[in-house]
């Protein structure tokens, strides 16, 4: 599905667990970002789509083509049941389910210098969510709609969890073309099949580590 008014992106990824450096979160940070013009983005092989997601008012929207499988995989990690980890490099994020597993979803990241990493926690959670476009998201792009309701065509996508006081979300996106892709402004965004799986398993209060 493609939207009418330019495409808005978010998120992140880097997997060294234990050596990454954590650094300061810039709270300035817009929190989604709009496709450059003429920023060459490569759609990764199409995969069998997972069933649709309900949208409030479009019942019968269609399913998005999942950019990068989700998987179950073996982690060694120290983190506690329930954590995410995001790894800015691999352009992946993982939920950590105890017992040495961890799911596996494909992610969008920042684009180059608007990579970040450090610890934060899932404050709220939020179902089809409206979206308002930050001042400083406005300053850059005044064409921008100054809001938004939550549905299908809203880039905030079918669900977003809210990272500590920052303007970070991990949130669904109504582009999946760009999962896989640093093209964001900090945020994390996932397609709304596999963000909806995340939002059912994870809790208000859980830490989420971004290392690059």
């Amino acid at each position: 599905m493609r939207r009418h008014i330019p495409a808005l992106a978010g998120v992140f990824a880097g997997l060294m667990l234990s050596s990454a450096p954590a650094l300061a979160l810039s709270v300035d940070v817009i929190d989604l970002e709009t496709r450059v013009p003429g920023m060459a983005v490569q759609p990764p092989a199409p995969v069998a789509p997972p069933a649709a997601i309900p949208a409030p008012s479009q019942q019968n929207a269609q399913p998005q083509q999942g950019a990068i499988p989700r998987q179950m995989v073996d982690w060694t990690g120290s983190q506690p049941a329930g954590s995410i980890v995001v790894s800015t490099q691999e352009r992946r994020l993982y939920l950590v389910l105890g017992d040495g597993k961890a799911m596996r979803y494909g992610v969008g990241v920042g684009r180059p210098g608007f990579e970040w990493a450090g610890a934060k926690t899932i404050t709220n959670k939020r179902e089809w969510p409206d979206w308002t476009p930050p001042p400083e998201m406005l300053r850059r792009r005044p064409d921008l709609p100054r809001h938004m309701k939550g549905g299908p065509e809203n880039p905030l996508g079918a669900r977003a969890m809210y990272l500590g006081s920052s303007l970070y979300r991990i949130h669904g996106s109504n582009e999946p073309d760009t999962i896989g892709q640093a093209v964001s402004s900090g945020c994390i965004r996932m397609t709304n099949e596999d963000v909806t799986d995340l939002y059912t398993r994870v809790k208000v209060g859980a830490t989420v580590t971004v290392m690059r």
